[in-house]
């Protein structure tokens, strides 16, 4: 969540939306190319479809395979869709991010979401403030939910935010503040920091980084020894990297790209949600939608979203790019494929 301050203005809004599957074709955006090696991944003149909008704040989508659809958050109003060519859009859990019973204001939804070697889907949700496991299969379940991981050294969590699978069973995730209604000053708050960690496959919670202000979006290269992390401040909008070392543990961060000069109204958004091509070229979205770096960090151009952006995700047979942005759902083909858990 990279939007939180513009939209705890605007909950009043929540009533009055209402989403829409697009039934004709709609092209918007565009690619700006900085380097002609994007021509390999992309082709110039390609323009994002509007699959549906309506939403609050999309979110955390993950492509389901076997199945041959897209799940994404829409934060705020505390859902999960499900889009597929076949059947359209459907609500695909409800509540996803907030089970109380008490009513509470923030971002309270589901954010990222990925799908476990079980094959069951796993939720970073902002109100319950944990990572969950939804029971059941990905296309026959009902709305119970485990908790996966919830708290570091006794304190609980803030809201975790985003969720990568290593390939050893490990899961990394980040933690920032934007599920908390006042963000870090929330007196609800148990940890003095917005952290990166690890959770291993026998429950052991390690963390990784807490230097960084606003950890948000991961994703590892290929070859799962880099985890690149995006920092969501207007004032530092930053990609990180660091080495992931044999143990699993973080070392020798360093700033991958700097996109601090780029924040601002021409460019709406910061640096968010990303995913990592075979390649290992990186998808990231950012000031002005999704930028597109080789892995030496070059900014080989970007896809014009036109608005604020928050993540995206490889799909179909991992040719396609799926983009939440703003209040929209879009998609891109592309000409290079990225992997699907």
């Amino acid at each position: 969540m990279t939007m939180l301050n513009y939209f705890l203005g605007l909950s009043f809004l929540i009533s009055v939306l209402h989403v829409f599957p697009t039934s004709a074709q709609q092209l918007i955006g565009s690619v700006e190319l900085h380097h002609e090696a994007l021509e390999d991944l992309i082709d110039p003149d390609a323009q994002l479809e509007v699959l549906a909008d309506g939403f609050y704040w999309t979110e955390g989508p993950v492509w389901v395979r076997e199945h041959e659809f897209l799940l994404f958050s829409d934060v705020y109003t505390n859902k999960i869709y499900k889009w597929s060519a076949e059947n359209d859009l459907q609500v695909f859990l409800e509540p996803s991010g907030y089970t109380g019973s008490v009513d509470r204001a923030g971002a309270l939804g589901s954010n990222g979401l990925t799908i476990n070697s079980e094959r069951h889907l796993l939720i970073a949700q902002h109100g319950d403030r944990r990572i969950a496991q939804l029971k059941g299969n990905l296309s026959d379940h009902d709305s119970a939910l485990d908790t996966v991981v919830d708290q570091f050294d006794g304190a609980k969590l803030h809201s975790p935010n985003d969720l990568v699978l290593h390939s050893s069973g490990t899961l990394y995730f980040t933690d920032p503040a934007y599920g908390l209604v006042e963000g870090m000053s929330d007196p609800s708050k148990e940890i003095d920091f917005q952290g990166v960690y690890s959770l291993t496959p026998d429950g052991q919670v390690t963390l990784l980084e807490s230097e960084l202000s606003h950890p948000n979006g991961l994703a590892f290269s290929p070859d799962e020894k880099i985890l690149y992390v995006s920092n969501s401040n207007p004032e530092e909008a930053i990609w990180m990297a660091y080495d992931v070392l044999p143990d699993g543990s973080l070392s020798n961060g360093r700033v991958f790209f700097d996109a601090t000069d780029k924040v601002g109204n021409e460019f709406p958004g910061l640096p968010d949600g990303l995913k990592v091509d075979v390649h290992g070229n990186i998808f990231a979205s950012g000031p002005g939608g999704i930028l597109v770096f080789n892995p030496e960090g070059d900014h080989l151009g970007t896809i014009n979203t036109t608005t604020a952006t928050a993540n995206c995700a490889f799909g179909d047979d991992g040719s396609t790019l799926y983009v939440t942005a703003n209040m929209n759902l879009l998609r891109i083909p592309l000409r290079t494929h990225g992997a699907i858990p």
